[in-house]
């Protein structure tokens, strides 16, 4: 997991709120992302970064401070979109089938 410390907040209060959490309830909550969210957000990281060769070659990738904090922030809201989305979901889903069982 990433040092939300080393990003610049300025500011962006969502980025302030991270930085007074504990990395424990940080750590728990990227733990709790299902592997749907995490496929997505590293497929929205690979677009990001471009196609890269397959694992046969030694690729690196040389950036910034501010470009680096800006793909973390990029993934972190990714995260935070998905995971709000994920739950609509699935109270969409609860709430279809309490209907359904009413009709």
């Amino acid at each position: 997991m990433f040092n939300v410390d080393d990003l610049n907040a300025g500011e962006n209060p969502l980025l302030l709120y991270l930085k007074s959490q504990s990395p424990e309830l940080l750590s728990d909550v990227a733990q709790s992302a299902s592997p749907e969210v995490k496929q997505i957000i590293a497929h929205n990281v690979q677009s990001l970064l471009g196609v890269l060769p397959t694992r046969q070659f030694n690729v690196e990738i040389t950036t910034n401070h501010e470009n680096l904090a800006g793909l973390i922030g990029s993934a972190m809201m990714t995260g935070y979109f998905l995971k709000q989305m994920e739950t609509r979901m699935n109270l969409d889903m609860s709430l279809g089938q309490i209907s359904n069982l009413d009709s």
